[in-house]
Protein backbone atom coordinates (compact mmCIF):
# COMPACT_ATOMS: atom_id res chain seq x y z
CA UNK A 1 0.00 0.00 0.00
CA UNK A 2 1.33 3.42 -0.96
CA UNK A 3 1.39 6.47 1.31
CA UNK A 4 -1.51 8.02 -0.60
CA UNK A 5 -3.61 4.88 -0.34
CA UNK A 6 -2.95 4.58 3.39
CA UNK A 7 -3.76 8.27 3.86
CA UNK A 8 -7.09 7.96 2.02
CA UNK A 9 -7.99 4.86 4.04
CA UNK A 10 -7.30 6.65 7.33
CA UNK A 11 -9.31 9.68 6.19
CA UNK A 12 -12.23 7.37 5.39
CA UNK A 13 -11.94 5.66 8.76
CA UNK A 14 -12.08 9.01 10.58
CA UNK A 15 -14.72 10.53 8.31
CA UNK A 16 -12.55 13.52 7.54
CA UNK A 17 -12.44 15.30 4.19
CA UNK A 18 -9.43 16.70 2.38
CA UNK A 19 -10.13 20.36 3.12
CA UNK A 20 -10.84 19.71 6.80
CA UNK A 21 -7.60 17.74 7.08
CA UNK A 22 -5.66 20.52 5.33
CA UNK A 23 -7.04 23.06 7.81
CA UNK A 24 -5.97 20.85 10.72
CA UNK A 25 -2.36 20.53 9.51
CA UNK A 26 -2.50 23.42 8.33
CA UNK A 27 -1.37 23.22 4.71
CA UNK A 28 -2.54 23.85 1.18
CA UNK A 29 -5.44 21.59 0.20
CA UNK A 30 -4.14 21.34 -3.38
CA UNK A 31 -0.77 20.07 -2.22
CA UNK A 32 -2.41 17.59 0.15
CA UNK A 33 -4.56 16.30 -2.71
CA UNK A 34 -1.41 15.52 -4.72
CA UNK A 35 0.08 13.74 -1.70
CA UNK A 36 -3.09 11.66 -1.22
CA UNK A 37 -2.90 10.48 -4.85
CA UNK A 38 0.86 9.80 -4.71
CA UNK A 39 1.66 12.57 -7.17
CA UNK A 40 3.79 14.29 -4.53
CA UNK A 41 6.06 12.80 -1.86
CA UNK A 42 5.31 14.34 1.56
CA UNK A 43 8.09 15.71 3.71
CA UNK A 44 8.95 13.87 6.91
CA UNK A 45 7.33 16.67 8.92
CA UNK A 46 4.09 16.58 6.90
CA UNK A 47 3.90 12.79 7.14
CA UNK A 48 4.41 12.97 10.90
CA UNK A 49 1.76 15.66 11.29
CA UNK A 50 -0.78 13.68 9.25
CA UNK A 51 0.05 10.58 11.27
CA UNK A 52 -0.60 12.53 14.47
CA UNK A 53 -3.93 13.98 13.33
CA UNK A 54 -5.21 10.62 12.06
CA UNK A 55 -3.91 8.74 15.12
CA UNK A 56 -2.04 6.23 12.94
CA UNK A 57 0.60 5.42 15.59
CA UNK A 58 3.42 5.61 13.07
CA UNK A 59 1.79 3.44 10.40
CA UNK A 60 1.33 6.34 8.01
CA UNK A 61 4.92 7.52 8.42
CA UNK A 62 6.10 3.99 7.68
CA UNK A 63 4.43 4.14 4.24
CA UNK A 64 6.35 7.25 3.24
CA UNK A 65 8.82 6.72 0.40
CA UNK A 66 12.08 8.71 0.77
CA UNK A 67 12.46 11.79 -1.42
CA UNK A 68 14.59 11.28 -4.58
CA UNK A 69 18.26 11.25 -3.53
CA UNK A 70 17.25 11.11 0.11
CA UNK A 71 17.11 14.93 0.37
CA UNK A 72 14.29 16.52 2.38
CA UNK A 73 11.85 18.83 0.57
CA UNK A 74 12.90 22.10 2.29
CA UNK A 75 10.65 24.28 0.15
CA UNK A 76 7.60 22.26 1.13
CA UNK A 77 8.45 22.38 4.82
CA UNK A 78 9.06 26.14 4.73
CA UNK A 79 5.66 26.61 3.10
CA UNK A 80 4.07 24.31 5.68
CA UNK A 81 5.70 26.16 8.57
CA UNK A 82 4.60 29.54 7.19
CA UNK A 83 1.01 28.30 6.88
CA UNK A 84 1.16 26.96 10.45
CA UNK A 85 2.39 30.26 11.83
CA UNK A 86 -0.20 32.29 9.94
CA UNK A 87 -3.02 30.05 11.17
CA UNK A 88 -1.79 29.77 14.77
CA UNK A 89 -3.83 31.68 17.31
CA UNK A 90 -4.17 31.99 21.07
CA UNK A 91 -7.18 34.31 20.71
CA UNK A 92 -9.80 32.59 18.59
CA UNK A 93 -12.91 33.63 16.72
CA UNK A 94 -15.17 33.39 19.77
CA UNK A 95 -13.16 35.99 21.70
CA UNK A 96 -13.11 38.46 18.81
CA UNK A 97 -16.81 37.97 18.14
CA UNK A 98 -17.62 38.55 21.81
CA UNK A 99 -15.62 41.80 21.76
CA UNK A 100 -17.40 42.96 18.60
CA UNK A 101 -20.74 42.34 20.31
CA UNK A 102 -19.51 44.27 23.36
CA UNK A 103 -18.71 47.26 21.16
CA UNK A 104 -22.28 47.20 19.84
CA UNK A 105 -23.65 46.95 23.39
CA UNK A 106 -21.58 49.91 24.60
CA UNK A 107 -22.47 52.04 21.56
CA UNK A 108 -26.15 51.23 22.13
CA UNK A 109 -25.83 52.16 25.81
CA UNK A 110 -24.44 55.61 24.93
CA UNK A 111 -27.74 57.58 24.75
CA UNK A 112 -28.98 56.19 28.08
CA UNK A 113 -25.80 56.02 30.17
CA UNK A 114 -24.01 58.85 32.00
CA UNK A 115 -20.68 59.48 30.22
CA UNK A 116 -18.57 58.92 33.35
CA UNK A 117 -20.15 55.49 33.82
CA UNK A 118 -19.76 54.55 30.16
CA UNK A 119 -16.14 55.71 30.28
CA UNK A 120 -15.30 53.20 33.00
CA UNK A 121 -16.71 50.37 30.92
CA UNK A 122 -15.03 51.35 27.64
CA UNK A 123 -11.65 51.86 29.32
CA UNK A 124 -11.83 48.42 30.93
CA UNK A 125 -12.51 46.72 27.60
CA UNK A 126 -9.90 48.85 25.85
CA UNK A 127 -7.31 47.63 28.37
CA UNK A 128 -8.29 44.04 27.65
CA UNK A 129 -7.93 44.58 23.90
CA UNK A 130 -4.51 46.15 24.46
CA UNK A 131 -3.35 43.08 26.39
CA UNK A 132 -4.71 40.75 23.69
CA UNK A 133 -2.57 42.53 21.09
CA UNK A 134 0.44 40.72 22.59
CA UNK A 135 -1.10 37.30 21.96
CA UNK A 136 -0.52 35.10 18.94
CA UNK A 137 -3.35 35.31 16.41
CA UNK A 138 -4.14 35.04 12.73
CA UNK A 139 -3.85 38.05 10.44
CA UNK A 140 -7.62 38.16 10.03
CA UNK A 141 -8.12 38.07 13.80
CA UNK A 142 -5.58 40.85 14.31
CA UNK A 143 -7.35 43.11 11.85
CA UNK A 144 -10.68 42.50 13.59
CA UNK A 145 -9.09 43.20 16.98
CA UNK A 146 -7.56 46.44 15.66
CA UNK A 147 -11.01 47.52 14.47
CA UNK A 148 -12.50 46.69 17.89
CA UNK A 149 -9.78 48.79 19.52
CA UNK A 150 -10.56 51.63 17.14
CA UNK A 151 -14.28 51.66 17.96
CA UNK A 152 -13.57 51.48 21.70
CA UNK A 153 -11.07 54.35 21.42
CA UNK A 154 -13.63 56.40 19.50
CA UNK A 155 -16.37 55.72 22.03
CA UNK A 156 -13.98 56.59 24.86
CA UNK A 157 -13.11 59.86 23.12
CA UNK A 158 -16.82 60.64 22.73
CA UNK A 159 -17.39 60.23 26.46
CA UNK A 160 -14.32 62.36 27.23
CA UNK A 161 -15.75 65.14 25.04
CA UNK A 162 -19.08 64.85 26.84
CA UNK A 163 -17.23 65.42 30.11
CA UNK A 164 -15.31 68.40 28.74
CA UNK A 165 -11.94 66.65 28.78
CA UNK A 166 -10.87 67.77 25.33
CA UNK A 167 -7.11 67.17 25.50
CA UNK A 168 -7.63 63.54 26.56
CA UNK A 169 -10.35 63.15 23.93
CA UNK A 170 -7.99 64.44 21.22
CA UNK A 171 -5.43 61.75 22.11
CA UNK A 172 -8.11 59.05 22.01
CA UNK A 173 -9.31 60.29 18.64
CA UNK A 174 -5.78 60.14 17.24
CA UNK A 175 -5.49 56.55 18.43
CA UNK A 176 -8.85 55.65 16.87
CA UNK A 177 -7.80 57.22 13.56
CA UNK A 178 -4.46 55.39 13.56
CA UNK A 179 -6.12 52.04 14.24
CA UNK A 180 -8.72 52.70 11.53
CA UNK A 181 -5.94 53.52 9.06
CA UNK A 182 -3.98 50.36 9.99
CA UNK A 183 -7.09 48.22 9.45
CA UNK A 184 -8.13 50.05 6.28
CA UNK A 185 -11.56 50.70 7.85
CA UNK A 186 -12.88 53.85 6.14
CA UNK A 187 -16.20 53.93 8.03
CA UNK A 188 -14.38 54.06 11.38
CA UNK A 189 -11.89 56.62 10.05
CA UNK A 190 -14.75 58.84 8.85
CA UNK A 191 -16.40 58.64 12.27
CA UNK A 192 -13.21 59.91 13.90
CA UNK A 193 -13.30 62.99 11.65
CA UNK A 194 -17.02 63.50 12.29
CA UNK A 195 -16.43 63.31 16.04
CA UNK A 196 -13.65 65.90 15.75
CA UNK A 197 -16.09 68.09 13.82
CA UNK A 198 -18.62 67.81 16.65
CA UNK A 199 -15.96 68.66 19.25
CA UNK A 200 -14.83 71.65 17.17
CA UNK A 201 -18.42 72.82 16.82
CA UNK A 202 -18.93 72.77 20.59
CA UNK A 203 -15.73 74.83 20.88
CA UNK A 204 -17.26 77.48 18.59
CA UNK A 205 -14.96 77.01 15.58
CA UNK A 206 -17.72 76.50 13.04
CA UNK A 207 -15.59 76.91 9.91
CA UNK A 208 -13.23 74.17 11.05
CA UNK A 209 -16.24 71.99 11.90
CA UNK A 210 -17.41 72.34 8.29
CA UNK A 211 -13.95 71.43 6.98
CA UNK A 212 -13.79 68.32 9.17
CA UNK A 213 -17.36 67.31 8.27
CA UNK A 214 -16.58 67.54 4.57
CA UNK A 215 -13.37 65.58 5.09
CA UNK A 216 -15.39 62.82 6.73
CA UNK A 217 -17.82 62.79 3.81
CA UNK A 218 -14.94 62.44 1.34
CA UNK A 219 -13.60 59.24 2.87
CA UNK A 220 -16.80 57.67 4.25
CA UNK A 221 -18.53 54.85 2.36
CA UNK A 222 -21.61 56.35 0.72
CA UNK A 223 -23.87 53.66 2.14
CA UNK A 224 -22.60 54.02 5.71
CA UNK A 225 -23.85 55.98 8.71
CA UNK A 226 -20.73 58.15 8.99
CA UNK A 227 -21.49 59.80 5.65
CA UNK A 228 -24.99 60.80 6.78
CA UNK A 229 -23.81 61.95 10.21
CA UNK A 230 -21.03 64.08 8.72
CA UNK A 231 -23.51 65.69 6.31
CA UNK A 232 -25.82 66.51 9.21
CA UNK A 233 -22.89 67.89 11.20
CA UNK A 234 -22.01 70.16 8.32
CA UNK A 235 -25.57 71.49 8.34
CA UNK A 236 -25.40 72.25 12.06
CA UNK A 237 -22.16 74.18 11.61
CA UNK A 238 -23.67 76.23 8.79
CA UNK A 239 -26.67 76.98 11.01
CA UNK A 240 -24.35 78.38 13.69
CA UNK A 241 -22.83 80.64 11.04
CA UNK A 242 -26.28 81.77 9.88
CA UNK A 243 -25.80 80.32 6.41
CA UNK A 244 -29.42 79.58 5.58
CA UNK A 245 -28.99 78.35 2.01
CA UNK A 246 -26.02 76.13 2.93
CA UNK A 247 -27.88 74.79 5.95
CA UNK A 248 -30.97 73.90 3.95
CA UNK A 249 -28.84 72.27 1.27
CA UNK A 250 -27.22 70.04 3.91
CA UNK A 251 -30.61 69.21 5.44
CA UNK A 252 -31.97 68.28 2.01
CA UNK A 253 -29.01 65.96 1.41
CA UNK A 254 -29.56 64.29 4.78
CA UNK A 255 -33.25 63.83 4.02
CA UNK A 256 -32.47 62.11 0.71
CA UNK A 257 -29.96 59.83 2.41
CA UNK A 258 -32.23 58.93 5.33
CA UNK A 259 -35.45 58.41 3.35
CA UNK A 260 -34.68 54.86 2.11
CA UNK A 261 -33.18 53.74 5.43
CA UNK A 262 -34.99 51.02 7.39
CA UNK A 263 -35.18 51.36 11.15
CA UNK A 264 -32.16 49.41 12.45
CA UNK A 265 -32.56 46.57 14.92
CA UNK A 266 -30.81 48.74 17.53
CA UNK A 267 -31.81 52.32 16.73
CA UNK A 268 -30.13 53.59 19.90
CA UNK A 269 -26.69 52.55 18.52
CA UNK A 270 -24.52 55.68 18.49
CA UNK A 271 -22.73 54.78 15.25
CA UNK A 272 -25.78 53.71 13.26
CA UNK A 273 -28.02 56.29 11.69
CA UNK A 274 -31.78 55.94 11.87
CA UNK A 275 -34.71 58.15 10.81
CA UNK A 276 -35.31 59.33 14.39
CA UNK A 277 -31.77 60.62 14.60
CA UNK A 278 -32.34 62.49 11.34
CA UNK A 279 -35.33 64.31 12.86
CA UNK A 280 -33.29 65.13 15.97
CA UNK A 281 -30.51 66.72 13.93
CA UNK A 282 -33.04 68.62 11.83
CA UNK A 283 -34.70 69.93 14.99
CA UNK A 284 -31.37 71.14 16.39
CA UNK A 285 -30.33 72.72 13.10
CA UNK A 286 -33.63 74.54 12.57
CA UNK A 287 -33.67 75.79 16.17
CA UNK A 288 -30.22 77.33 15.65
CA UNK A 289 -31.53 79.01 12.50
CA UNK A 290 -34.50 80.38 14.43
CA UNK A 291 -36.89 78.57 12.08
CA UNK A 292 -40.43 78.13 13.53
CA UNK A 293 -40.57 74.60 12.06
CA UNK A 294 -38.07 73.54 14.74
CA UNK A 295 -40.85 73.43 17.34
CA UNK A 296 -42.78 70.56 15.77
CA UNK A 297 -39.58 68.61 15.09
CA UNK A 298 -38.38 69.04 18.68
CA UNK A 299 -41.74 68.01 20.18
CA UNK A 300 -41.88 64.92 18.00
CA UNK A 301 -38.31 63.90 18.79
CA UNK A 302 -38.84 64.47 22.52
CA UNK A 303 -41.90 62.20 22.52
CA UNK A 304 -40.06 59.45 20.63
CA UNK A 305 -36.95 59.61 22.82
CA UNK A 306 -38.95 59.37 26.05
CA UNK A 307 -41.56 56.87 24.84
CA UNK A 308 -40.10 54.97 21.88
CA UNK A 309 -42.28 52.48 20.05
CA UNK A 310 -39.30 50.12 19.87
CA UNK A 311 -36.13 49.92 21.91
CA UNK A 312 -35.32 51.77 25.14
CA UNK A 313 -35.85 55.39 26.14
CA UNK A 314 -32.91 57.66 25.32
CA UNK A 315 -32.81 60.29 28.08
CA UNK A 316 -29.67 62.05 26.86
CA UNK A 317 -31.22 62.71 23.45
CA UNK A 318 -34.45 63.74 25.17
CA UNK A 319 -32.50 66.47 27.01
CA UNK A 320 -31.07 67.69 23.69
CA UNK A 321 -34.59 67.79 22.27
CA UNK A 322 -35.74 69.91 25.23
CA UNK A 323 -33.00 72.45 24.57
CA UNK A 324 -33.98 72.50 20.89
CA UNK A 325 -37.61 73.02 21.87
CA UNK A 326 -36.71 75.82 24.27
CA UNK A 327 -34.84 77.68 21.51
CA UNK A 328 -37.72 77.11 19.09
CA UNK A 329 -40.23 78.45 21.62
CA UNK A 330 -38.13 81.57 22.10
CA UNK A 331 -38.09 82.10 18.33
CA UNK A 332 -41.91 81.93 18.28
CA UNK A 333 -42.26 84.32 21.25
CA UNK A 334 -43.19 81.73 23.90
CA UNK A 335 -40.53 82.57 26.53
CA UNK A 336 -42.43 81.26 29.58
CA UNK A 337 -42.75 77.74 28.16
CA UNK A 338 -39.17 77.99 26.92
CA UNK A 339 -37.99 78.72 30.46
CA UNK A 340 -39.97 75.78 31.85
CA UNK A 341 -38.64 73.43 29.16
CA UNK A 342 -35.05 74.53 29.72
CA UNK A 343 -35.44 74.06 33.47
CA UNK A 344 -36.58 70.47 32.88
CA UNK A 345 -33.45 69.86 30.81
CA UNK A 346 -31.09 71.43 33.34
CA UNK A 347 -32.53 69.59 36.34
CA UNK A 348 -32.94 66.22 34.57
CA UNK A 349 -29.52 64.93 35.60
CA UNK A 350 -28.76 64.04 31.98
CA UNK A 351 -27.26 67.27 30.65
CA UNK A 352 -23.57 66.61 29.96
CA UNK A 353 -20.84 69.30 30.17
CA UNK A 354 -20.34 69.35 26.40
CA UNK A 355 -23.89 70.75 26.08
CA UNK A 356 -23.82 73.23 28.96
CA UNK A 357 -23.20 76.05 26.49
CA UNK A 358 -26.50 75.27 24.78
CA UNK A 359 -28.36 75.65 28.07
CA UNK A 360 -26.49 78.92 28.73
CA UNK A 361 -27.73 80.32 25.40
CA UNK A 362 -31.33 79.59 26.32
CA UNK A 363 -30.89 81.18 29.77
CA UNK A 364 -29.42 84.34 28.26
CA UNK A 365 -32.37 84.61 25.87
CA UNK A 366 -34.90 84.07 28.67
CA UNK A 367 -33.19 86.72 30.79
CA UNK A 368 -33.51 89.16 27.88
CA UNK A 369 -37.30 88.81 28.20
CA UNK A 370 -37.04 89.86 31.89
CA UNK A 371 -39.14 86.92 33.04
CA UNK A 372 -39.23 86.06 36.77
CA UNK A 373 -38.46 82.45 35.82
CA UNK A 374 -35.03 83.57 34.66
CA UNK A 375 -33.70 83.74 38.22
CA UNK A 376 -34.70 80.16 38.99
CA UNK A 377 -33.25 79.03 35.69
CA UNK A 378 -29.92 80.75 36.30
CA UNK A 379 -29.64 79.29 39.82
CA UNK A 380 -30.36 75.79 38.56
CA UNK A 381 -27.66 76.22 35.93
CA UNK A 382 -25.13 77.36 38.55
CA UNK A 383 -25.91 74.31 40.67
CA UNK A 384 -25.43 72.12 37.61
CA UNK A 385 -22.01 73.62 36.89
CA UNK A 386 -20.91 73.20 40.50
CA UNK A 387 -21.84 69.51 40.43
CA UNK A 388 -19.98 68.94 37.16
CA UNK A 389 -16.37 67.84 37.36
CA UNK A 390 -14.26 70.95 36.58
CA UNK A 391 -11.67 70.56 33.83
CA UNK A 392 -9.31 73.15 32.27
CA UNK A 393 -10.99 72.80 28.87
CA UNK A 394 -14.62 72.47 30.01
CA UNK A 395 -17.26 73.86 27.69
CA UNK A 396 -19.48 75.02 30.55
Amino acid sequence: MTFGEKLRALMADHGIGLRELARSVPCDAGHLSKVSHDRKTPSVQLAARLDEILQANGELVAHREPSPGGAPDDDEWEALELARRVAASDVGDETITALEMTVDDLASAYPRTPPAELLVRTRRHLGYVSRLMEARMTLAERRRLVVVGGWLSLLTATSEIDLGRHSVAAARLRTAAQLAAHAGHTELLAWTLETRAWQTLTDGDYREAITLSRGAQEIAPRDGSAFIQATAQEGRAWARLGGRSETRDALARVERLVEPLPVPSRPEHHFRYDPAKGDAYTGTTLSWLGDPAAESYARGVLARMEHPSNGLARPRRAVDARLDLALALLATDQPAEAAHTALEAITSGWLVPSNHWRAAEVITAVEAHRLPEATTLREAYRDLCVRAVPTPQSTQ
